[in-house]
């Protein structure tokens, strides 16, 4: 393992914790407008939005994007 990998594996968790902390910051935001909303439908929309986003991300770092970041 890099030094780079190593880096980031330690701190994984605080990295997953972090997506995990966007995502239930918006189903409670979805709650709050819209108290009659259908939770297990939202959260599989805002999981959409969070693939789409990481599509996003990957096509960037295929077009080189980050290469010198």
């Amino acid at each position: 393992m890099d030094m780079i990998e190593k880096e980031l594996t330690s701190r994984k968790d605080e990295i997953q914790n972090e997506i995990q902390l966007l995502f239930k910051a918006n189903m409670k935001i979805t709650d709050w407008d819209v108290p009659e909303a259908d939770d297990e439908k939202a959260s599989k929309v805002l999981l959409d939005f969070f693939k789409e986003a990481i599509k996003d991300i990957e096509q960037d770092i295929n077009d080189g994007k980050y290469k010198n970041y």
